[in-house]
This record gives structure tokens, C-alpha cells and sequence, in this order.
């Protein structure tokens, strides 16, 4: 399996210690679905276009959700504590995260990395809807699930951006 997005450095950091199933929120190209199904994980991929996953869409571990996660009255969202690790990368739809931290199993983690204030200098995003605030993050997270890892600032890899990122696990 091949991607031409290789996964995010900050989720691969994390992904020799994530437990089964996996949920990969707006999948893309699918860049950390192919990562977790390489470690042989059952991963569900979410996103509103999913033909840009291609050559794994018949893989046997994988589960294909095709819906828009910000219209219609009842849109999608995962059942709770149904996931042993939930991962986004480059999204943010706010209205989301309290569903995505629900959906954590006992013993499981969130990986989330995405675009912060100040990006806007470097390119797009650069609406700050899509933008986090500072620990914005560990708010989302706070009382439910432990901080094990969070960084805020500008990175230069793969392109320099203004990044949050954090990774959490719910206790058993």
C-alpha cells in the first residue's frame, strides 16, 4: 500500500501504542488509514469523499463511511466508546469534537493535529473558524481524557504552518 502523503510524524510518533479500531476522521487519501491497517488495525475511514482512497478500498480491515460531517440535521457521528483510537489530521469542525472524545474506549487515545491562529501568515487555512486557539485542544479533552502529549507552535515539516496537536488516552 502506497500514499503519496506520507502520515504525519506526530500521529506515527504515537501509533506503535494505539489499540484497536481505529477511527481516521476526514481520511483524505488516507494516508493514516493505510498506517494503522499496515499495523493491522480494523480502521473505519470517514470522509466526504472517499474515492481518493483508491487502491484499499477493498482491503478486509477496512470500514468506508462516505457522509459530510457538517450538513444535514443528523449528520454522522461515532458511536461513544466505541474506538480504541481516534486520529485527525488537518480538520477541525468544532461542532464534532465533543462526539470524537465520546467516542473513545477505555484505554484508548485521540491523535489530533491541525492548524492554529497564526497560520494565516503562511497560507490557508487562514479562516480562523478553522483555526485553533491555544490549548484549545486540552480544553476539548480536559476532564475526560489525559494529556500524555501537546505542542503548539509554527513547524517547518512538511510546509511551515502555525500547528496544535495533542495526544490523549482515556483511562480504563
Amino acid at each position: 500500500m502506497t500514499s503519496d502523503n506520507p502520515p504525519s510524524s506526530w500521529i506515527t510518533r504515537f501509533s506503535e501504542q494505539a489499540i484497536g479500531p481505529v477511527l481516521d476522521v476526514a481520511c483524505g487519501s488516507g494516508r493514516h488509514t493505510r498506517l494503522f491497517l499496515e499495523q493491522g488495525h480494523d480502521v473505519t475511514a470517514v470522509d466526504r469523499d472517499t474515492s481518493r482512497l483508491g487502491d484499499i478500498t477493498r482491503h478486509p480491515n477496512l470500514t468506508i463511511i462516505e457522509t459530510d460531517l457538517e450538513a444535514g440535521a443528523d449528520p454522522w457521528r461515532p458511536a461513544a466508546g466505541t474506538y480504541g483510537t481516534v486520529v485527525v489530521a488537518s480538520y477541525l469542525w468544532r461542532p464534532l469534537l465533543p462526539a470524537l472524545v465520546a467516542a473513545i474506549a477505555p484505554g484508548g487515545m485521540l491523535l489530533y493535529e491541525t492548524y492554529a491562529l497564526g497560520n494565516a501568515r503562511f497560507g490557508k487555512p487562514s479562516n480562523p473558524d478553522f483555526l485553533l486557539a491555544p490549548d484549545e485542544l486540552k480544553d476539548a479533552v480536559a476532564g475526560t481524557l489525559d494529556v500524555v502529549a501537546y505542542a503548539h507552535g509554527e513547524v517547518t515539516e512538511p510546509r511551515t504552518a502555525v500547528i496544535q496537536r495533542i495526544c490523549a488516552l482515556r483511562g480504563h
